[in-house]
């Protein structure tokens, strides 16, 4: 048993402790501090967006600007033929959100469909798997600036790996998985 003035063991490099406390520095210069009406407005934005406040000034503070909407595969929606509807609890969250909401339909689901759903602003075919990389990144920017902005202002909402990798492709703010996004309590 070690006694009083024992370290356990443990051995910290020299000049361990003033990293700690330089990077302790650092990290909280970095870190601004925002007035309280800023945050309450951002609280609200969040809010609008349907977000919990934490993802929200995630993506905002890694972008570097407020968020414009959402692209919602159709397997988010739950659209997966033209015969279905979107779900009633997906829906009424889809209704509440203050920010553009564009769907990307996958085969089988018609754009012209989803685009006529009335918590829906516009809808585009989703890139096919069979297109490249940058085929890919100009068709979902073409979707974005059709829609008035850059990619780097929208969330994209799916549910496939295939979906995640196209914020990656087209530079977009974010991705939330469709489940995190719809079950959220915020």
């Amino acid at each position: 048993m070690a006694g009083i003035g024992h370290n356990s063991g443990r051995v910290d490099p020299p000049g361990h402790s003033f990293r700690t406390v330089a990077w302790q520095k650092a990290r909280a210069a970095l870190l601004p501090t925002l007035p309280i009406e800023v945050v309450r407005l951002r609280v609200k934005r969040a809010q609008a967006l349907g977000l919990p406040y934490k993802t929200y000034a995630g993506i905002r503070a890694s972008t570097g600007h407020d968020l414009i909407g959402f692209m919602f595969s159709s397997n988010a929606l739950r659209v997966l033929r033209d015969a279905d509807a979107i779900p009633a609890d997906r829906a009424a969250k889809l209704a509440q959100i203050t920010a553009d909401r564009t769907a990307l339909a996958q085969p089988r689901v018609s754009p012209t469909r989803i685009a006529a759903l009335p918590v829906i602003d516009a809808a585009h075919t989703a890139p096919a798997v069979t297109l490249t990389w940058s085929a890919t990144r100009d068709h979902l920017k073409s979707v974005a600036r059709q829609r008035g902005h850059s990619a780097d202002r929208f969330v994209i909402v799916g549910d496939t790996a295939l979906e995640r990798d196209w914020v990656a492709t087209a530079g977009a703010a974010g991705w939330i998985a469709s489940d995190a996004y719809f079950d959220a309590g915020a």
